[in-house]
């Protein structure tokens, strides 16, 4: 009897160990499914540009950027590339710009950009421009994902706005863009009637003089703060080329400032020696005014990005705000 009564509680205790670990395994069956059910957020995002769209993995980190006005804009949205094309002046970067740029590689010019110096760069993010490199752009796709502004006229926002969806930072773009608008309500208040003189631009370089009308850099910035200016110049396109000195007159206005871009054999500063000092110029309404003013080239027409237009302002500032 007694070795039944132990069979029995053997039995009885095996019975319930069993169920116990049958409860245990089902139990971690919906912990494992939940595991595996876990997804990672999506982080990538389009961008739509100049050659089509292009899509980002995620914010990136390793930028190079293939235009002037382009580095402007990174720097001003936080951003220090790991890599840039050379400042037009400078040795290598702009005086403005030098400080921000201190350990940035320079990836070629504009115009003839270092396709193996970009790709030893290893970017995760190529910000280049159609009127530029457009030759380039599948060799540069093959590098990393890459996105062109159309142009490089004188309207710098619009691919401000690009340059800031390309980086994820629209919210800090917007910010920059903000106080850059601000400022140009607050600097067209001051300037008032002033706003009604005609504001002349001339531009020397080697071999060449033009006129500048309204589609350029400083023009945008004039026709924003509400500026007149002089017949001939107030026309929606870049310039007058090749000036001869019989269209001198159309130089005229209340007010001229010119600029010359010297590429350092000192050919355009000769001219602009030439020019101005030239009888005819002399003649000009605005010379006998004493309304001329020599502004700086990279300022005024070169850079082409926000931190150079937020200059020209200061300079403008400075000049009818006394």
């Amino acid at each position: 009897m007694k070795n039944l009564k132990l069979l029995l509680t053997l039995l009885f205790m095996t019975s319930v160990f069993l169920l116990a670990a049958c409860g245990s395994n089902e139990a971690e069956k919906p912990a494992q499914t939940k595991e595996k059910d876990v997804k990672t957020e999506d982080t990538s995002y389009t961008v739509q540009h100049a050659m089509g769209e292009t899509t980002l993995d995620k914010t990136p980190e390793r930028v190079v950027i293939l235009t002037n006005e382009g580095t402007e804009a990174l720097l001003s949205m936080g951003v220090t590339p790991v890599g840039a094309v050379q400042s037009w002046t400078g040795d290598p970067w702009y005086d403005h710009i030098a400080k921000d740029m201190k350990d940035v590689q320079v990836v070629g010019v504009e115009s003839q950009v270092n396709v193996e110096a970009i790709a030893a760069l290893k970017p995760d993010l190529i910000i280049g421009n159609k009127m530029r490199q457009e030759n380039i752009y599948e060799q540069l796709t093959a590098i990393a994902p890459t996105v062109f502004a159309e142009t490089l006229r004188g309207d710098w926002q619009e691919n401000f706005k690009l340059y800031a969806k390309a980086l994820n930072r629209q919210e800090k773009g917007q910010e920059v863009l903000k106080q850059y608008e601000e400022r140009i309500a607050d600097l067209k208040g001051e300037l008032g009637d002033k706003l009604s003189m005609k504001v002349s631009m001339v531009r020397f370089m080697t071999g060449d003089v033009r006129i500048y009308h309204k589609d350029t850099f400083s023009g945008v910035i004039l026709d924003q703060l509400g500026f007149a200016r002089p017949e001939s110049q107030n026309v929606n396109d870049f310039a007058e080329r090749n000036v001869t000195k019989e269209r001198m007159p159309a130089m005229d206005g209340d007010i001229l400032f010119y600029f010359t871009y010297d590429t350092g054999d000192g050919g355009a500063t000769q001219l602009e020696k030439e020019w101005t000092e030239d009888p005819l110029f002399k003649n000009l309404e605005v010379s006998k005014q004493g309304n001329v003013h020599k502004v700086d080239d990279t300022t005024w027409n070169t850079a082409g990005g926000v931190i150079a237009a937020n200059l020209m302002l200061d300079d403008i500032e400075k000049i009818f705000i006394k």
